[in-house]
């Protein structure tokens, strides 16, 4: 089975957050979609290790913040590759309170939604919401996740419904961040590079071969 043909299908990079009792917390995401006009509702998909997923069980609502090609990178690391178990997602990251939910300031737009039902799956939870607010925040291009991974060279989170464990390759020398995972190719590693992903310099990345 080839499942690389799953690539072909489009992503976009989103931010879904909820409430942790009065912290917001929230985490990557990029199975998102419309379900239907009207009433209008949205669906989105996370994992069920993610501290999100059972964040938005309690709180009953959730937002999806729609990342711009021009949103700040350090994003994604900040939210795809940390758990909110054990840190504060939102100390450095600037958002708005819409309807009880956080919304990051840094995106194009912006959907609220109340849970009205959820689907299981194996790994996910596939939660729909009926929007109870929307809004542009910033003109831009939205964020693919084809764009994500050819051109800022991210990769996928463990937990992401897109993550595939990559196949081995011919030797070369590559440099891997300790935080995020992001890999910079290349030898050697400039000592004042810094992690597109996650924000951090070089000291945190270590050499690999593939």
């Amino acid at each position: 089975m080839d499942k690389k043909v799953l690539y072909d299908l489009s992503y976009g990079v989103y931010l879904t957050t909820t409430m942790d009792g009065e912290r917001p917390t929230g985490c990557v995401t990029n199975s998102v979609m419309q379900i239907t006009s009207a009433p209008m509702s949205i669906a989105v998909s996370v994992n069920h290790e993610n501290y999100t997923n059972a964040c938005m069980k309690k709180c009953g609502k959730f937002a999806v913040s729609i990342l711009a090609q021009d949103s700040d990178p350090a994003l994604i690391g900040t939210f795809g590759f940390q758990s909110g178990r054990d840190v504060d997602k939102f100390e450095t990251v600037a958002c708005t309170m819409v309807e009880g939910v956080p919304v990051v300031n840094d995106a194009m737009g912006a959907i609220v939604c109340r849970i009205i039902d959820t689907m299981e799956t194996a790994t996910h939870t596939v939660f729909l919401g009926e929007v109870i607010d929307a809004r542009s925040l910033h003109p831009g291009t939205a964020m693919t996740y084809a764009y994500y991974h050819d051109v800022i060279k991210g990769k996928s989170p463990k937990h992401a419904p897109t993550y595939q464990a990559e196949e081995e390759s011919g030797p070369a020398v590559r440099y891997r961040c300790r935080i995020c995972g992001y890999i910079y190719e290349g030898d050697p590693l400039p000592p004042d590079f810094k992690c597109p992903i996650c924000g951090v310099g070089a000291e945190m990345f270590e050499k690999v071969a593939s």
